[in-house]
């Protein structure tokens, strides 16, 4: 049954310039901000989400430039939403969209990197963002071990398709992605064959039923260190180091059996001839290489593959 948001509220944000709006919420290799569905017409994105418990669609619209920018902010809810939760519903979503980061000495070291160089002129003013739920992040993380991109995505959209509700709000309709609960009482069985998800459905009802007996939330993971957040997160059943990576908000540098192979290529000219054995050895090279910013050259590698590979002529694949 489709919910139906009629209650409004309205906000503006100044992000941190340079800030590209399109290519923040819209990730070009097809990266959703909050959920599958989201649409970017022109300079307005709608997207929804959940919000502290309260289903909420979103309107965006970019009201500057790359760098003067300026975003109008509406937030439809079915019921009048509290003054405290308004309050804190701004706040968390100026976080979320990476409104507050300073790209100012990611964007210093990048250019004086030979892969890096040629990133951040093709994605110039892209924020990295963070999930408003995190069960969210937990289902994409899952999602990707062992798969490829166009993979990942099929078995998400079916997940949504499946278990998503169906939002209405400003004349737009949404599917946002299911609630832990509604997936903590699934069969692992039947929820595997009826969305093609292999072992990885035991560890998304698992890890769905560990957040709703209560587990951090993104706010509360987000306020931990680095390591306190990864050791967290490694808690959650089929979260591990990748996994881990992934989710964690404060970044790190997730290498597995697909992305070893473009940056074995980017670090050391050849692709790995034994993936697995390499992990490690790549994982090592990229935080020694991009330190603190490990993270943020990992995101921008992997939103920018087809161009590196034309500017670097190397064949660089798609995860």
């Amino acid at each position: 049954m489709t919910i139906s948001l009629g209650q409004s509220f309205q906000f503006y944000l100044q992000p941190v310039p340079p800030f590209d709006f399109e290519l923040t919420v819209k990730k070009p290799v097809g990266w959703n901000l909050f959920n599958a569905g989201e649409i970017l017409e022109g300079k307005t994105f709608w997207t929804a989400t959940r919000l502290k418990g309260i289903m909420a669609g979103i309107r965006m619209e970019s009201l500057g430039t790359i760098d003067d920018p300026r975003v109008r902010v509406s937030v439809f809810t079915k019921s009048k939403v509290a003054a405290a939760d308004r309050k804190w519903m701004v706040k968390h979503l100026k976080t979320m969209i990476g409104a507050d980061q300073d790209l100012e000495s990611f964007y210093a070291m990048a250019k004086k990197d030979d892969i890096l160089k040629i990133t951040v002129k093709d994605l110039y003013g892209m924020h990295d963002t963070q999930t408003s739920y995190l069960y969210n992040s937990v289902v994409l993380s899952i999602c990707l071990q062992m798969a490829r991109l166009d993979r990942s995505n099929k078995m998400i959209e079916s997940i949504n398709e499946h278990y998503g509700d169906p939002v209405a709000f400003d004349g737009k309709m949404i599917r946002v992605e299911p609630s832990a609960e509604r997936i903590a009482g699934l069969k692992a069985g039947a929820f595997a064959k009826e969305c093609n998800l292999g072992y990885r459905a035991k560890y998304l009802i698992r890890s769905a039923q560990m957040i709703v007996k209560g587990f951090p939330t993104s706010e509360q993971i987000l306020s931990m260190s680095l390591q306190e957040a990864k050791s967290a997160l490694m808690e959650l059943p089929g979260v591990g180091d990748y996994a881990a990576d992934i989710i964690n908000p404060h970044g790190g540098f997730p290498i597995d059996a697909w992305s070893v192979d473009v940056f074995g290529l980017l670090f050391f000219g050849k692709e790995p001839k034994n993936a697995r054995a390499m992990i490690e050895k790549v994982k090592r090279e990229g935080l020694k290489r991009w330190g603190n910013w490990a993270w943020m050259g990992f995101f921008y590698v992997a939103q920018d593959l087809e161009n590196l590979s034309k500017s670097l002529g190397v064949r660089l694949r798609r995860f």
